[in-house]
């Protein structure tokens, strides 16, 4: 190097490695992020964390099924309560974290597939890759000679191969041979078929899912089990609780009328439910305009469906019937239903209240202060202890209440919500409402107040909690889930496997005859037991199946020779 050469290197010193602008590195990083997100591993990663998510959905009570429940959950624990309530524990479906996950396991899904789908479509179009040069170095290899010529034997393997995609290549640049003949053949393309159908269908689950969450809602309703109570599902009002999805105003719902004739349900000797049904009447459609009732029979798990409804039987107790007959003589008959304090035996507790008939009182202050109001327990199979009243079994076998009987002020005309289970305790602190008696009564018994007031236990009968849900893409998810388990079928049971075959006549032997050899090489693309049997059968048949049409081939020429003689 000359002097100069030198001074030019030392003058222009190290070399400088060009920076990437912030644009450049905030391109590079969302690229990045798109990749990881939209990888096969990502999407099972957001998979498994959706199904993990979904545990506690399980385990803890949910304010969309049972608020009651959840609010019971929180007072049994004054500390952990409220956090499990900040973290929306009980609102697991509904949550912020549990959505952020459906959706990136959605994006990364529609990433992953459309690539798969696009590169799916260019190789249904390309032929089969060409032979290798070196079939021995495969899993699975054979050679064999045949007396055919090899362009017959082409043909003859290539018609062999039904079902399969052959592809008959004459030389070419990676020819071993310079007179060689190769077919290549591939079967099993269903496979990634199956394996896509499975993946759309899968986001097409979670997109139905997400619609009906939107245009849904559900609706629980108490219905007593007589006849004559019923209920039509035109306004959220119709219902005691209801859940609304995020598109729904309540403006345009369904209607759908209900009447429930009875209720029965089957027992263990343990006390345990086994079966519940209710026989129901029911007007949909043009039924409502020419007011025409269907009859059915719901059960669990067995509901009523009408196009986008469906009709639930969620659970059941019972409703005591009362009738209070006042000194003037007229009488007031209420049925309503009483919360199950122990699921097992159905011992319930409720309360009711009576409003004196009009013109009974002269002011306004003395009918208020007349009003008759019950509290207790009902017992479907009473047991007593001493005076203490229990039940020993959930069916209606002996049934009995124990109420204490309150009059005055009941809170009727205050305006002010109450609970149908209870009375309320501020008005018996303030005197307003006085107990007036205490006692155990079996269907048909009574008491009478001091005033002449007659209460009497008429009986009891059942009611149920019925369940609406309204889901309009219910059919697309019934769809969604049979494509997606029938492409999972077909991705398993389906292989996809290579086969190449090089044909290339062999050196003149001694004896001045030619014979053209065969190489036969095979490659599953998937780990797949049994392609090692599979291939060996089709190298078998392809081999003696030449040998047979050589030896017809030969019979067949000695006969026409015979017969030309």
């Amino acid at each position: 190097m000359s002097s100069t050469d030198t001074d030019t290197a030392r003058d222009d010193g190290p070399r400088q490695v060009p920076t990437q602008s912030a644009w450049g590195r905030a391109l590079a990083a969302a690229r990045n992020t798109w990749r990881s997100l939209t990888s096969m591993r990502t999407a099972l990663v957001l998979l498994f964390l959706l199904a993990l998510a979904a545990i506690p959905g399980a385990l803890v009570p949910q304010r969309s099924l049972n608020e009651q429940k959840v609010d019971e959950y929180i007072q049994a624990r004054p500390t952990l309560g409220p956090i499990m309530d900040r973290l929306q524990l009980f609102d697991v479906f509904g949550s912020v974290w549990f959505t952020a996950i459906y959706i990136l396991l959605f994006v990364s899904l529609v990433g992953c597939i459309l690539p798969r789908c696009v590169e799916h479509a260019k190789s249904l179009r390309t032929p089969p890759v060409a032979a290798p040069r070196n079939l021995a170095r495969l899993p699975h290899h054979r050679e064999g000679d045949v007396a055919a010529s090899p362009e017959d034997y082409a043909a003859h393997v290539k018609s062999s191969l039904r079902g399969w995609r052959t592809e008959t290549r004459v030389g070419g640049p990676r020819a071993k041979y310079d007179d060689e003949i190769t077919v290549s053949a591939e079967k099993g393309y269903l496979r990634e078929v199956g394996n896509l159908v499975f993946h759309i269908s899968l986001v097409g689950l979670l997109v139905a899912i997400g619609a009906g969450q939107m245009f849904g809602y559900e609706g629980n309703r108490i219905v007593v089990a007589n006849g004559e109570d019923s209920f039509c599902t035109a306004s959220p009002a119709t219902f005691d609780s209801f859940r609304a999805g995020l598109l729904v105003d309540g403006t345009a719902m369904m209607p759908l009328c209900v009447a429930v004739d009875d209720f029965s349900a089957d027992y263990l000797d343990t006390g345990q439910a086994e079966m519940f049904r209710s026989h129901i009447r029911y007007q949909a459609g043009d039924d409502i305009e020419s007011n025409t009732w269907r009859e059915t029979e719901i059960a669990v798990n067995h509901p009523l469906r009408v196009e986008s409804d469906r009709l639930y039987l969620q659970g059941h107790g019972y409703a005591p019937t009362f009738t209070v007959t006042f000194p003037n003589g007229e009488s007031r008959t209420e049925t309503i239903q009483w919360q199950p304090e122990d699921a097992t035996t159905f011992l319930s507790s409720g309360a009711m209240r009576f409003d004196p008939p009009p013109g009974m009182y002269d002011t306004e202050e003395e009918r208020r202060a007349g009003q008759i109001a019950i509290e207790g327990l009902f017992a479907p199979t009473a047991f007593f202890h001493g005076t203490l009243l229990s039940s020993s079994f959930p069916a209606q076998n002996d049934p009995a209440v124990a109420i204490d009987v309150y009059k005055g002020e009941t809170g009727l005309d205050t305006g002010i919500p109450q609970s149908i289970f209870q009375l309320n305790q501020e008005l018996m602190n303030q005197g307003r409402l006085v107990q007036q008696d205490r006692v155990n009564l079996y269907p048909g018994e009574s008491t009478t107040l001091g005033d002449g007031t007659e209460v009497r236990f008429d009986g009891a009968v059942d009611f149920v909690n019925v369940q609406v849900s309204h889901d309009p893409a219910q059919n697309w998810v019934l769809v969604f889930a049979i494509t997606a388990m029938a492409g999972l079928v077909v991705s398993l049971m389906i292989k996809r496997r290579r086969v190449w075959v090089r044909i290339h006549p062999s050196d003149e032997g001694a004896d001045g005859e030619r014979r053209t050899v065969v190489e036969l090489g095979g490659l599953a693309r998937t780990d797949q037991a049994g392609w090692g049997d599979e291939f060996d059968g089709l190298a078998d048949r392809l081999l003696e199946s030449a040998a047979d049409s050589q030896q017809h081939t030969a019979t067949t020429g000695s006969n026409r020779q015979e017969n030309t003689r």
